[in-house]
């Protein structure tokens, strides 16, 4: 499957696009839309860049939910699970105890488990109790 717009859009909403390189609140070096591989600060890049270092990764993205997602998968709830990687990471996905649950197909606890990921640092962060919240209600499709 590949992320439909309103998975894109609601990773730009949550990630924003920062044209110069910030420190985000993991303190990893970030630019454009969450993109952190390679990243030094002071690094600068246009609106274009931004947006086809977005493209390009969400392919990368989209990978890991095909691969590691075993149970079919709504174009809604694939939305989601590909904003969250996005912003977790591969590893994060891969030990965690939602991917158990929804390759056990149990789709209704699936976004109690997208919510426990709502911290940075050890801490709860609003912003990310935002973020989490949305890709639950993405994944139950309201």
């Amino acid at each position: 499957m590949k992320i439909s717009n309103t998975g894109i859009e609601l990773i730009k909403h949550f990630e924003g696009c920062e044209l110069e390189a910030y420190l985000c609140a993991a303190g990893v070096p970030t630019i454009g839309y969450g993109h952190i591989k390679d990243v030094n600060m002071g690094d600068t890049i246009t609106q274009a860049e931004a947006e086809a270092m977005l493209v390009h990764e969400l392919e990368e993205y989209e990978n890991y939910i095909n691969t590691l997602v075993t149970v079919p998968l709504s174009q809604n709830q694939f939305d989601a699970m590909v904003s969250w990687v996005f912003n977790l990471g591969a590893g994060n996905l891969k030990s965690s105890t939602l991917l158990t649950v929804l390759n056990m197909e149990d789709y209704n606890e699936v976004p109690a488990q997208i919510m426990r990921w709502n911290k940075a640092g050890g801490k709860v962060l609003e912003g990310l109790t935002r973020r989490r919240q949305a890709e639950a209600d993405l994944f139950s499709g309201n």
